[in-house]
C-alpha cells in the first residue's frame, strides 16, 4: 500500500463520522479467490471460520462467491452456532469445548431439528455431557475430537504451539473413542487436529532474515513430525471402526502445508479474509489486507506528530508490541514507544514525506487480529470502485456478544 492508496480512502471517508470500520471488497473479494486457488488440486474444501469474520452478510458473500470450494463454518460458541443457523447457514463445527447445561440443551435442538452441528471434545467429560443432553432429548449429539498438533521436539518439555487437546497420540486418542462407543446420545463424526505454530507464526518477517529462517526450518520440522502424527491417529480410528465424515486441519497461514496432507478432507481459512496485522509476513501465502479502521486527526501537539481521537484496540493473547493497532495509511506513520494505542487518543509520529494531516483527517490502521476488530463497531462500511456501497452489521450490531 502507498500514499495514493490514503488518499483514495480520505476521499471516500470524507465527511463520514469517525472512528469507523471499513473492509475493501476488491481485496477482500481477491482473498476470497486466492484462499480457493491454494485448494484447487487439493480436492479439499475450506471451512470458514467466523471467529475471524464475525459479519454474517460477510460471510455470506465468501459462499456465495467463493463457489463449492467453501463448505461449512467453524464456529467459536454453541450459542453463535444457533445464531448463524437462524440465519440460514448449516454444517457447523464449534472449536472449542463446552459442558454447560444451557450449551447442551442448544446443542440437542440442533441435533433434534437435524442441523449438523459438531462439538469439540477431547475428554470423557465432555462426551458424558453430551451424552447426558442426547438420551434427555432423544437426540443423538455430533462430537469432533480434537488431537494436539503442538511440537515437542526431542521429546523434550518444550512446547511449540498452542494449549488445546490434552490427546496427542493414538493410545489416547483410540482409548476416548471406545470410551464413547458405550455412551448412548452421542457418537464421534468428525476430527481436527490445528496446527497453530504453523497457522498463526509470521516466517517472512521484514529486517529479521535469520529469525524468519529459524522459523521456518522449525515449522518444516513441525510439519513433518505432527504430519504423520495427525495421520497414523486418523488410519488407527477408521481400522478401530470410526466413521469420520470430517477431518479438519490447518488455518489461514498453513493454507499450503495443510492441502498437501492426503488425511485431511478440509482446511479452515479465517484471517486470511481480513488480512489483518497479524497475517502481513508469511511466506507460503499472501493476502491483501482488506479490512481497516480509521480514526479522525483531533490535535497536532507539536510539530511532525499529530494526535488521533480514540485507537487503543489491542488484541487479545500475550501482551507485546505486536497486539496493537498497526497504522497503516498515510505509510510510515509510527506510534510513540511510551503511549502505544489509547483508549481516548493515539498519538504519532509522521515520516518526512507525510501528505499534509490536519485536524478532522482520517489516519487508516489496521487491527493485529481479524475478527476482534469487529467487537469494536457495530457495522462495517464496504467500500468499492472508489465509494461506499454498503453498510453491513457486526455480530456486535446485530446485539451479539459470545465471548
Amino acid at each position: 500500500m502507498d500514499n495514493s492508496d490514503y488518499l483514495r480512502y480520505r476521499q471516500i471517508l470524507k465527511g463520514q463520522r469517525l472512528p469507523l470500520a471499513f473492509v475493501d471488497l476488491e481485496n477482500f473479494d481477491a482473498n476470497i479467490s486466492y484462499v480457493a486457488a491454494t485448494q484447487k488440486d487439493t480436492g479439499k474444501t475450506v471451512r470458514v471460520a467466523s471467529k475471524s469474520l464475525r459479519c454474517i452478510d460477510l460471510m455470506s458473500r465468501i459462499f456465495s462467491r467463493g463457489g463449492s470450494v467453501y463448505k461449512g463454518i467453524l464456529a467459536f460458541t454453541v450459542e453463535e452456532a444457533a445464531f448463524l443457523i437462524s440465519h440460514g447457514f448449516d454444517d457447523i463445527i464449534v472449536a472449542y469445548p463446552t459442558v454447560q447445561p444451557s450449551d447442551m440443551e442448544i446443542m440437542a435442538e440442533l441435533a433434534k431439528d437435524g442441523r449438523r452441528v459438531a462439538l469439540v471434545a477431547d475428554s470423557l467429560e465432555h462426551l458424558r455431557a453430551m451424552s447426558a443432553a442426547g438420551e434427555q432429548t432423544g437426540a443423538t449429539l455430533e462430537a469432533c475430537l480434537e488431537v494436539d498438533m503442538s511440537w515437542r521436539p526431542l521429546r523434550s518439555s518444550l512446547h511449540l504451539g498452542v494449549r488445546r487437546s490434552p490427546l496427542r497420540n493414538i493410545p489416547e486418542t483410540l482409548a476416548l473413542a471406545e470410551a464413547a462407543r458405550s455412551l448412548k446420545g452421542v457418537r464421534i463424526g468428525a476430527l481436527m487436529g490445528y496446527e497453530g505454530q504453523i497457522a498463526s507464526l509470521n516466517d517472512e518477517l521484514p529486517g529479521a532474515w535469520f529469525k524468519s529462517k529459524l522459523y521456518r526450518l522449525l515449522k518444516k520440522l513441525s510439519i513433518v513430525e505432527f504430519t504423520a502424527r495427525r495421520d497414523s491417529i486418523v488410519a488407527a480410528l477408521s481400522r478401530a471402526g470410526a466413521e469420520l465424515s470430517t477431518v479438519n486441519g490447518g488455518g489461514s497461514g498453513s493454507l499450503i502445508s495443510s492441502g498437501q496432507d492426503p488425511y485431511l478432507t478440509e482446511v479452515t481459512a479465517g484471517s486470511a479474509f481480513y488480512a489483518p496485522g497479524l497475517f502481513h509476513h508469511f511466506r507460503e501465502v499472501k493476502f491483501r489486507p482488506s479490512a481497516f479502521f480509521a480514526l479522525q486527526v483531533a490535535r497536532i501537539p507539536a510539530p511532525g506528530m499529530v494526535t488521533c481521537q480514540g485507537g487503543g484496540y489491542t488484541a487479545s493473547g500475550a501482551a507485546g508490541r505486536d497486539k496493537l493497532p498497526i497504522p497503516m495509511l498515510p505509510v510510515g506513520l509510527t506510534l510513540l514507544p511510551l503511549e502505544g494505542a489509547g483508549e481516548v487518543q493515539t498519538p504519532l509520529l509522521l515520516p518526512p514525506d507525510c501528505p499534509e494531516l490536519r485536524p478532522g483527517d482520517p489516519v487508516i490502521f489496521q487491527h493485529a487480529k481479524a475478527g476482534e476488530l469487529a467487537e469494536r463497531f457495530t457495522e462495517l462500511y464496504l467500500i468499492e470502485k472508489g465509494k461506499v456501497v454498503d453498510k453491513v452489521k457486526t455480530y456486535r450490531g446485530e446485539g451479539m456478544a459470545f465471548l
